[in-house]
């Protein structure tokens, strides 16, 4: 049985049964408006929200669109191969000549030289010694006036036990490869026969540190001067406070940065007020201070998601809506992108995907559906923000560089629980500064490291990340 309660059935009963039946429809319709927010919570995945792929179980993952191939795991017939090439003969570390002695059908002494012999060559690592180079350091006694005077170490020698190599190798097994302190210093004294000890590592870390901070500073200079930046931020810990990781994703560099804020002072701190490029993010609003911005089309399409999974059918119906010049919008760019189309091509293929979202958003906005005017209200009202990759080349929908970018600081994150110190924190953000940098550039990051650290210990420059011209 259901009863309908209506204002003339509410009209009929005593003053007092009145209040309590207004007060207990008011309590209803909260509970239920709160349902529907856990509810929309709890179906909450990567494909319609911000959470990450690695936070959803691997039995969750929603079916795979197209059906499983029926072929086997791995390479398939015909595909080309793939195998190690060769080095050449005088790269080899060594030269086995081989001769069969003997006819291996009739047993008749063999002689001669084969012009092409069949090459194979095995890898193989040497064994591992350390170089060790002991300084001694004599003190001689004057025999004139009988003062004492010791030798000097030579320019550029530590004055600790570590050389620069063995410092970049240390921080760069901590920060490219992700090791905690403790297995870093298990896999250098166990692996390379040198003793070590975490304590050792940290010492390893600042020195890292400041060899390379020179150069990081003036990537960070560099920033506010760029016409297109990619920006991103995860949260992160330094000691028991809460921080932020940022990171901003140029053409040629990447620069990180923890701080102890998500507020827009830190984009200040960071870009100040000269930055007059275009920034491509997601919509949060600490970002807006920029000025002109690309908002992240991967960001919208899982917005989108989300209203095709909400239960109420408007909402849903407005999703799919937009959904659909969404995926229109990744097809052209991908054609653009690939090079089937040009960019005027791009403009005029999009040219009524923009129209129909502008009208998709203005029939979200006048809907009077709470959980769609206030979304639609700033994707119309900033509409511009949507669209500035047609008008500034170079410019991409998405912020997939950030997201990348971020992408193994986030693993390292998740591995280190974040920082203990501020030394630490300086760590962090110089190191995947030089990681991501020389990942764009092509560039080896230990070489770098170790370059850095020598001419620190000879009192020179290091190297820059600045690309020159």
């Amino acid at each position: 049985m259901s009863l309908e309660i209506t204002e003339g059935l509410i009209a009929r009963q005593s003053p007092e049964a009145q209040v309590i039946i207004r007060l207990l429809l008011a309590r209803v319709a909260e509970l239920d408006r709160r349902v529907a927010e856990l509810e929309a919570r709890l179906n909450q995945t990567p494909q319609n929200s911000s959470l990450p792929p690695s936070g959803q179980h691997p039995h969750a993952k929603p079916p795979a669109a197209k059906p499983k191939s029926k072929n086997k795991p791995g390479g398939q017939p015909g595909h080309p191969r793939h195998e190690r090439a060769l080095i050449p003969v005088e790269d080899c570390t060594a030269v086995v000549t081989l001769k069969p002695q003997h006819c291996r059908r009739c047993g008749t002494t063999l002689a001669g030289r084969d012009p092409e012999p069949l090459r194979h060559q095995v890898w193989e690592l040497p064994e591992i010694n350390p170089l060790v180079t002991e300084f001694q350091q004599h003190r001689l006694i004057c025999r004139r006036c009988g003062d004492a005077t010791c030798a000097q170490l030579p320019p550029g020698v530590p004055t600790g036990q570590s050389g620069p190599r063995l410092i970049a190798f240390t921080a760069t097994l901590m920060a490219l490869f992700r090791q905690s302190k403790r297995r870093t210093a298990l896999f250098v004294s166990s692996v390379l026969s040198i003793p070590c000890s975490p304590a050792l590592t940290v010492k390893h870390q600042n020195m890292a540190t400041q060899a390379l901070r020179p150069a990081y500073d003036e990537l960070a200079q560099a920033l506010p001067k760029q016409p297109h930046l990619n920006g991103d931020e995860s949260p992160t810990k330094e000691g028991t406070a809460k921080a932020w990781l940022w990171t901003f994703v140029a053409q040629t560099f990447t620069v990180f940065a923890l701080r102890g804020s998500r507020a827009a002072t830190a984009i200040t701190d960071l870009l100040g007020e000269a930055f007059s490029g275009v920034m491509s993010c997601d919509r949060a609003k600490m970002y807006w201070q920029c000025g002109r911005l690309q908002w992240c089309w991967a960001h919208l399409k899982r917005d989108f998601q989300a209203l095709v999974d909400h239960p109420d059918h408007q909402v849903k119906r407005l999703g799919r809506d937009l959904l659909r010049p969404t995926r229109e919008l990744f097809r052209q760019w991908a054609r653009q992108r690939d090079g089937t189309i040009t960019r005027e091509d791009l403009k005029r293929l999009l040219t009524p995907v923009r129209e129909e979202v502008n009208g998709l958003l203005l029939r979200g906005l006048f809907s009077g559906n709470p959980r769609l005017t206030g979304m639609c209200r700033e994707l119309s009202e900033h509409r511009e923000w949507l669209w500035t990759f047609l008008e500034v080349e170079g410019v991409e929908p998405t912020n997939n560089a950030a997201e990348r970018s971020l992408r193994q600081a986030v693993i390292w994150r998740k591995l280190s629980f974040g920082t203990q110190s501020a030394g630490g924190s300086r760590f962090v953000e110089t190191m995947l500064s030089v990681i991501e940098t020389c990942r764009q550039q092509k560039r080896s990051v230990l070489d770098h490291v170790t370059s850095a650290v020598t001419a620190h210990f000879h009192g020179q420059a290091g190297p820059s990340l600045l690309p020159r011209a």
